[in-house]
């Protein structure tokens, strides 16, 4: 197979043309598309080569992308219409245009690309645009396969499920040897393949004798957690920590307002863990849900600090809570818990608020290039 030539439409800061070449794949992006001025700017440090549309996808006729004679197209559409906190409006909402516009436009095209690859979060697969999609696809003759995967079925100890779709024109089975992954037939509804976590959770009654529960959640969720530690085949998350040398710290110690506000709210893991919850774009900003943190006194038990704590003063709460010296994951690891390679980096005049922000709004490059590598095989 020659050099193939790649266009990245809703590129981002570049994470699928990392997996691009984490896969070894011979290729070239021939254009990366995308509006946002932060993550473009971004995109250009990194990939200074790489010829870059700051123009809104409906606006570029099919004359234009005939032009560029692309082999593959990678994709990642917004995702809010069909997240599952969201309202889920679906092709109602305005930022599914673009989308319907490039299903509109596939047909049309003077030479149909020989491949695709599409990324979006849980909930696209049951939606109005994945019918579209499965649709127009099926009417230009491509071969597809849906997947539902996490990061944890590559080694990485981060959970971020995701639905993909890899679609080829071939008369050949597309391959699932090299990922835990199966395909769905037509326009059937994907599994899932590779959950959040691999184990599955024992019923309470399982639950091993003298183990403490503490904080706001079930005996099946730390029970979870457990198995997620336990399982070797994923790293640790010490793995993917900065050097304590080359970076402050102290900066990224959660303040004692939130402690005392959402402590037992958050997601504390250890280097020694082998998991952390997905970062999103308000990581940094906001606690709940938002990702995981990292207890960097590990000497103290968190058992200790947090049972019987809502019977404390503030003043012990805090004085307890700081025993764990919690802090934010730092951009770069986040980064590294997502796949980027250590050649990834931001201009000096991006903020630490802007960089987890669109590390929230990007992609597992490990996982991403994995598939890519099981679509061409």
């Amino acid at each position: 197979m020659g050099e193939l030539r790649v266009l990245e439409l809703y590129s981002g800061i570049g994470g699928m043309h990392y997996a691009l070449q984490e896969s070894d794949i011979p290729s070239q992006v021939v254009a990366a598309i995308d509006i946002n001025t932060t993550a473009n700017l971004i995109y250009k440090h990194n990939f200074p080569d790489t010829p870059l549309w700051n123009k809104t996808i409906e606006g570029i006729s099919l004359d234009d992308f005939n032009k560029l004679s692309f082999d593959m197209i990678l994709m990642s559409p917004p995702c809010q219409p069909f997240t599952r906190i969201g309202l889920q409006g679906d092709i109602t909402d305005p930022r599914t245009k673009s989308f319907l516009y490039i299903l509109d436009l596939l047909p049309r095209l003077s030479r149909l690309p020989r491949f695709i690859l599409l990324e979006n979060v849980k909930g696209f697969e049951t939606s109005s645009a994945r019918e579209r999609l499965v649709k127009t696809l099926t009417e230009c003759g491509y071969e597809f396969q849906e997947i539902m995967v996490s990061p944890p079925s590559v080694g990485i100890p981060n959970s971020r499920l995701r639905y993909f779709l890899i679609a080829k024109i071939s008369t050949g089975q597309l391959s699932t040897q090299t990922i835990k992954s199966t395909h769905s037939d037509s326009a059937e509804k994907p599994k899932v393949l590779s959950p959040t976590c691999q184990c599955t959770s024992k019923p309470e009654e399982e639950m091993q004798s003298g183990g403490v529960l503490y904080k706001l959640e079930t005996r099946t969720e730390s029970q979870r957690k457990i198995d997620q530690n336990s399982d070797l085949s994923v790293r640790e998350i010490q793995d993917f920590l900065e050097p304590q040398t080359e970076v402050n710290m102290e900066h990224y110690l959660l303040p004692p307002k939130t402690l005392l506000r959402y402590g037992l709210l958050l997601d504390i893991v250890k280097p020694k863990c082998r998991r952390s919850v997905c970062f999103t774009k308000g990581y940094g900003r906001y606690v709940e849900g938002t990702g995981s943190v990292l207890q960097s006194s590990v000497e103290t038990e968190v058992e200790s600090v947090f049972m019987g704590l809502d019977q404390c003063s503030e003043e012990e709460k805090l004085q307890r809570l700081s025993k764990l010296k919690l802090r934010y994951f730092t951009p770069r690891e986040v980064a590294n818990l997502m796949g980027f390679p250590q050649s990834f980096s931001f201009p000096e005049q991006i903020s630490t608020i802007q960089r987890y922000r669109v590390l929230g709004n990007s992609l597992n490059v490990l996982v991403v290039s994995r598939l890519l590598q099981l679509l061409v095989s």
